[in-house]
């Protein structure tokens, strides 16, 4: 049933692409974001959005359904625009959820995969167990919210590590000069959990547990996108334009579905 529902919504996102006007890729992503005309609940791209939900069984491992529909059309949008390359690969950390649940998702969106789900530390300055604080400011030693793409590989201080450009201005921009990076830690681990009650926290990157470490870069690195999410109102991103997003999946979807 949901092959059929997934096939449904592939062919209506092709009718949503003989219906869009021509698009040049890195070109005019500014001028067609600055109309946003919001999709109604039972459209194709929502349904479609569903049916993916659905066949990663994301609900069962805790992702809500929001916050996948924003990971996912900032996905699109960031692929869209010619931030990011060819690799399928969504990793969404949850901030709406407590240290303490293993809210990193690493998603495979060419197999329908989910290839990882683990804990993943916020800031110092960001809060306890829950993170409630946000900041781009250098020195700040909080977590920023948003929309990343991957950067290059070093070994630095924890060892293997990867750099990350934040791409919502405002918000995550600073990430290069404030050294937010993603790499392991020892204070990312089940043992802390039971001693403090909560995860460690890092000076604001997204660090994991120091055995996943390598994993986690070797499978999000070369320009990929990761998305930092906490559900609150002051969170604006040009890459969240669902309109765009329902016409670019189509796309991505004939090239790069397996």
């Amino acid at each position: 049933m949901r092959k059929n529902l997934l096939g449904l919504s592939v062919s209506g996102l092709a009718l949503l692409l003989l219906l869009a006007s021509a698009r040049k890729p890195n070109t005019d992503f500014e001028t067609k974001n600055a109309t946003k005309a919001p999709l109604a609940a039972d459209s194709i791209y929502n349904s479609y959005i569903n049916t993916l939900y659905a066949d990663l069984h994301l609900k069962e491992v805790g992702l809500s359904l929001p916050v996948f529909e924003k990971a996912l059309t900032g996905f699109y949008n960031l692929r869209y625009s010619g931030h990011t390359s060819e690799k399928g690969i969504l990793t969404i950390a949850d901030f709406d959820q407590l240290s303490t649940k293993k809210r990193l998702y690493i998603i495979d969106l060419n197999k329908k995969a989910l290839l990882l789900n683990t804990w993943v530390a916020h800031g110092q300055n960001s809060g306890g167990d829950e993170a409630t604080n946000f900041s781009n400011i250098n020195n700040s030693l909080s977590s920023s919210l948003g929309f990343y793409v991957t950067g290059e590989v070093y070994r630095g201080i924890h060892g293997k590590s990867l750099k990350l450009d934040g791409m919502d201005e405002g918000f995550n921009s600073n990430a290069r000069s404030r050294a937010i990076v993603v790499h392991g830690a020892p204070y990312v681990s089940n043992g802390t959990i039971k001693a403090l009650g909560r995860l460690g926290r890092s000076q604001g990157c997204p660090a994991v547990a120091p055995e996943l470490a390598d994993k986690v870069i070797n499978t999000i690195e070369d320009k990929t996108v990761l998305f930092i999410n906490k559900s609150v109102e002051n969170y604006q991103s040009k890459y969240l334009n669902e309109t765009l997003a329902a016409s670019f999946a189509n796309d991505y979807q004939t090239t790069h579905m397996d």
